[in-house]
């Protein structure tokens, strides 16, 4: 008999934020190496769980995008919702889709030109597959109580409708033991979840059906609402320059190839690279002028920084989350094995 790692935050108070349901954390290789099934892992670890779950799976040497389009390193392979230490067998559970590569995949996608200079030997794992499963638009499985959606990035007790972001760059972090901060989402990143890139498979937004440069949000000065009372357990801030930073080295151009957000236009403009106005949606310049983002902000002449100084000064200069903590992994997250 073999036994399987997992990782989790249970439910309950977590240093002043609510973590409303169980929040496991799986690796992909660890669930090869017991010989298993990704579905079989999930329901081992959810018949240990008796209150409402979600469940996260990892492959670490694959790749995907963040909603703003930039690549990582890792991605999700499936999830899994549970509650009472079971999955339901038809809405419960759902496997994420490799995509393989191709010039014309690159060209209606074109973000993914950072896939063959940042990471070209791992596969593409984006969003699930809609071809073999008819699934809610938000990307959602559902058991009981539990609800985890956008593929995997926002939980919900159904019943309590209390909700807990999970930025994909945090969940990596979670599963490389290194550094989190803990807040709420507040104004900002909720505008910038909504300036996302056209993805046929996209994990929050799929079918390509929004071009980049538009706002998924498209809901004007309450944009900055729609999120903003939730926590979140995000990257070290860090953690996410050095992701757009790597984006923008391979050429990729804020608000034509990946999302204008926030962040990534306060990592651009300390390395002198402007977004591209033409192709920016009125809406979005909307949306990002209500949290301090104007077309003056981004014109503005500011230092010229090096990417190493803009890892150190990442604090400074990537906004976003409401009073925020950091965290070792380690000091929030509990490892745990079951038998399989």
């Amino acid at each position: 008999m073999s036994r399987l790692k997992y990782k989790i935050i249970p439910e309950g108070m977590l240093d002043g934020i609510l973590v409303p349901l169980s929040i496991v954390f799986i690796d992909y290789a660890d669930v090869k190496a017991c010989n298993i099934s990704m579905r079989e892992a999930c329901e081992k670890v959810a018949a240990t769980i008796p209150g409402p779950a979600g469940i996260n799976m990892f492959d670490m040497t694959a790749t995907t995008t963040n909603s703003d389009g930039v690549m990582i390193d890792g991605s999700m392979t499936c999830m899994a919702a549970s509650d009472y230490g079971k999955i339901n067998k038809d809405f419960g559970y759902l496997e994420m889709v490799e995509v393989p590569y191709s010039e014309e995949l690159i060209k209606e996608e074109p973000h993914l030109k950072q896939w063959m200079k940042s990471y070209p030997d791992r596969r593409l794992i984006m969003g699930p597959d809609p071809k073999k499963k008819k699934i809610p638009i938000h990307n959602a499985v559902l058991t009981g109580r539990a609800g985890n959606n956008n593929s995997a990035t926002e939980m919900m007790h159904y019943i309590t409708m209390e909700e807990i972001l999970l930025p994909i760059t945090g969940q990596l972090q979670i599963m490389k033991d290194g550094k989190v901060e803990i807040g709420g989402t507040g104004w900002i990143i909720s505008v910038g979840i909504g300036m996302v890139v056209g993805e046929e498979y996209g994990r929050i937004v799929p079918h390509r059906q929004f071009k980049c440069g538009e706002t998924a949000h498209n809901s004007g000065e309450y944009a900055k609402f729609l999120k903003s009372h939730i926590p979140c357990i995000a990257a070290d801030k860090s953690v996410l320059a050095k992701y757009i930073i790597q984006a923008l080295q391979t050429g990729v151009i804020p608000g034509r190839d990946i999302g204008a957000s926030p962040a990534v236009l306060s990592v651009a403009r300390h390395m002198k690279i402007k977004p591209d106005f033409d192709n920016m949606s009125e809406a979005s310049f909307k949306e990002l002028a209500s949290v301090g983002f104007t077309k003056e902000w981004m014109n503005e002449e500011v230092e010229e920084l090096t990417p190493e100084e803009i890892i150190a000064r990442a604090d400074e200069i990537i906004p976003g989350i409401d009073n925020p903590r950091k965290y070792n992994v380690s000091d929030i997250v509990q490892v745990k094995y079951v038998d399989v």
